[in-house]
């Protein structure tokens, strides 16, 4: 599959690191395996093999840590074993929708109009807001009034993506509350079932708080070729909608991109197409192998989905090479810290504040991932001798309270850091 690549080059130069300091590490199809580990990493690894056995974890766990600095594997448990990996799936979807995309593309809505319609045409803009709404309506309300119109009727075109359909994995449970039928307009994130007819009626409000009339329902059409541009509203950028993506977790977000980036490609806005996108983007792109690797939706609420902790790891890893820094940089920037408030490594979420993991606050980036029966973290940290690690632990299947599960998981974070010694 030929897959577009933005930004002439993925080879911008570039630092990582939340405290200045910068990994020039070398390619990943020459690690470093000359030099034996020093000896705060052979404490981290003496310390893992034994704190992977805890029993909050489960018999079905896998981990594995890498030196981003040189790409050497410092330790690894089951690492090749694919496990179902929850929203840690987003760190695949977020690095194809960079790459396709680029991290400044925006996303554009429009408003276009004829015979006596306004039509609210949806481009796959995630971030709409009731605020962007009310200019888009002013702006035609302008021109319609300078027309000297005062009513018209009001349609959504969301035609850009197919009717929405449940991914491999999925069950009805999960509209809307877990994710909305992924639909190309929506407003405000709402979680409603038909969110391209409920951005009409926000729009609508909009347009009749400004003077005018609004005859009759709001309603479904694709816009015609011959109606007249009138108002266009572009969303943040990608990069910055990436960030957001994996600070909250939102598999919104995450389901849209994947369909964005079909399209971008040159397929169709389908789960089978976005998800063959990524596969070719991190195959042919970055040559990262796919053993085991099997995805089925972008935001990783399908339990069919399986990836090993050793590719969670090599995924991310590829953002804390300078050469790819300018593309796929948010994908750190985004990453949750730990103790930080309004992420999913938030206090609220009660991550990092045990006694053996609360030492790692504001030390570990990470993407969590939580379903029934599965829990992700996979991260980044500075380790003892300086150096940034790279770890992915993944556990399935464990009886032990989600909240235990989790303290197990923040504390293996904490050890790969050193501070849990």
């Amino acid at each position: 599959m030929a897959v577009p690549i933005a930004s002439a080059a993925l080879a911008g130069p570039s630092a990582f690191a939340a405290d200045g300091d910068t990994v020039r590490a070398t390619p990943d199809s020459a690690p470093d395996t000359a030099a034996d580990p020093d000896p705060g990493d052979q404490q981290m690894i003496a310390n893992l093999t034994n704190r992977i056995t805890d029993v909050r974890l489960g018999s079905n766990v896998s981990g594995v840590v890498l030196d981003a600095q040189t790409d050497r594997t410092l330790w690894g448990h089951n690492a090749s074993t694919a496990l179902m990996p929850a929203s840690n799936t987003k760190l695949a979807t977020a690095t194809a929708a960079l790459t396709v995309l680029g991290p400044d593309h925006r996303f554009t809505t429009k408003v276009v109009y004829g015979n006596g319609t306004l039509t609210l045409i949806g481009g796959g803009d995630r971030m709409l807001t009731g605020d962007d709404l009310a200019e888009l309506a002013q702006t035609a309300v302008a021109g319609l009034k300078a027309a000297g119109l005062t009513t018209v009727k009001v349609r959504v075109d969301d035609s850009l993506f197919p009717e929405p359909t449940l991914a491999n994995g999925w069950n009805d449970g999960y509209y809307p509350d877990s994710v909305a039928p992924v639909r190309a307009l929506v407003v405000d994130g709402h979680g409603v079932t038909d969110t391209s007819i409920d951005a009409g009626h926000v729009f609508a409000q909009k347009l009749a708080a400004d003077g005018i009339t609004v005859d009759g329902d709001v309603t479904r059409a694709q816009a015609s070729s011959t109606d007249v541009p009138v108002a266009r509203h572009q969303s943040p950028t990608l990069a910055d909608t990436v960030h957001h993506m994996l600070k909250v977790s939102d598999n919104n977000i995450a389901e849209t991109l994947l369909r964005m980036t079909a399209l971008a490609a040159g397929r169709p806005a389908t789960f089978e197409d976005g998800t063959a996108v990524v596969r070719g983007v991190l195959s042919k792109a970055y040559g990262i192998s796919l053993a085991n690797f099997e995805i089925y939706d972008g935001s990783g609420l399908s339990r069919a989905n399986r990836i090993p902790a050793a590719t969670l790891a090599d995924i991310l890893d590829l953002a804390t090479e300078p050469r790819y820094q300018h593309v796929l940089g948010s994908i750190v920037d985004g990453l949750p810290i730990a103790g930080e408030a309004g992420s999913t490594l938030g206090p609220e979420w009660g991550r990092f504040d045990d006694p053996n993991s609360s030492c790692a606050v504001g030390k570990v980036s990470a993407k969590t991932g939580t379903l029934t029966g599965a829990i992700a973290l996979s991260g980044l940290t500075k380790g003892t001798d300086g150096h940034w690690k790279v770890f992915s632990f993944v556990e399935n299947g464990s009886t032990a309270a989600p909240n235990s599960i989790k303290d197990a998981m923040d504390g293996l974070a904490a050890t790969v850091n050193g501070c849990w010694a």
